[in-house]
C-alpha cells in the first residue's frame, strides 16, 4: 500500500498538470513514481534530471552498459520498481537479466554499482583504480552523479512504497 496517495488529474495544481503533461507528450505514460513526485513540483523536477544525467552517460559508456549499472544498482537496493523497469529494457533489448553477458566495461559498471550501494564510504582503492584505468575524470563524476540520482529514485519508490506500474508487472524477477 502506498505511503503517499496518488492524485488525479484533476486534483493537480496547474504547475503539476503542466509536467504531467510534458511526461505524457514524452514518454507517453506517467509512472506512479512521477506521479507522486508531483506533490512537491520542485522534487519531481530535480529527479527528472535523471534523464540529462543517463543521456550524457550513455554518451560515455553505451546504452547496454549503462542499463546493466542501473539495474545493478536498483537490484542492490531492493527496489521493485526501478529493477523491474530496468529488466523490462534488458529483456526488451533481447538478453536476460538473470544471465547477462557481460563485457569488460559492463562487469566493472556492476562492480561499482554494488560498492556504491554498499558502502558508498568505503570504495575500495582497488576497484577505484580500475575505474580510473577505464574512465576518465568527467566520466567517473558522471556516473557517480548518476549512481546517486538512481540511488535517489530508488529511496523515493522504497520509502514511500510507490506501487510497481502495471506495464512492468511481466518483467518483474520470478
Amino acid at each position: 500500500m502506498p505511503r503517499i496517495s496518488i492524485k488525479s488529474y484533476e486534483a493537480l495544481n496547474e504547475e503539476a498538470k503542466k509536467e504531467y503533461d510534458g511526461q505524457i507528450k514524452k514518454h507517453g505514460r506517467i509512472t506512479n513514481m512521477k506521479k507522486t513526485l508531483l506533490h512537491s513540483v520542485p522534487s519531481f523536477r530535480v529527479l527528472m534530471e535523471w534523464y540529462t544525467l543517463r543521456d550524457e552517460a550513455v554518451k560515455a559508456v553505451g546504452e547496454f552498459p549503462l542499463n546493466v549499472f542501473a539495474y545493478a544498482i536498483s537490484h542492490g537496493n531492493d527496489c521493485l520498481i526501478c529493477s523491474t523497469f530496468f529488466r523490462k529494457i534488458l529483456r526488451d533489448a533481447g538478453q536476460n537479466p538473470d544471465a547477462l553477458q557481460l563485457d569488460d566495461t559492463s562487469s566493472l559498471l556492476m562492480e561499482y554499482a554494488a560498492a556504491c550501494v554498499a558502502k558508498p564510504v568505503d570504495v575500495s582503492d582497488a576497484l577505484f583504480a580500475k575505474m580510473r584505468a577505464r574512465f576518465d575524470e568527467q566520466q567517473i563524476v558522471l556516473l557517480t552523479a548518476f549512481a546517486g540520482m538512481m540511488i535517489a529514485t530508488n529511496l523515493i519508490n522504497n520509502t514511500l512504497e510507490v506501487e510497481l506500474d502495471d506495464y512492468l508487472t511481466s518483467y518483474t524477477k520470478k
